[in-house]
């Protein structure tokens, strides 16, 4: 499977913040969004911006599941 961004819209419903949001408050394009909805790979300057924004861990974005 790989990636999975489960813990990140767990982490924005605890946050009360919606996709808008988090595109304004991270400065994420829509692709990056799109990307980030179909569970693929994002840079690390992005996973960077959105720990800092969002004021969390790797981790609490972003884990790994296998097949």
């Amino acid at each position: 499977m790989g990636w999975s961004y489960k813990p990140l819209w767990k982490l924005m419903i605890d946050k009360g913040l919606k996709k808008t949001d988090l595109i304004e408050l991270v400065k994420l394009s829509p692709t990056t969004l799109a990307k980030l909805s179909k569970n693929q790979s994002i840079d690390g300057n992005t996973l960077e911006r959105l720990c800092s924004a969002l004021q969390c861990q790797p981790g609490e974005i972003i884990e790994y599941v296998q097949d």
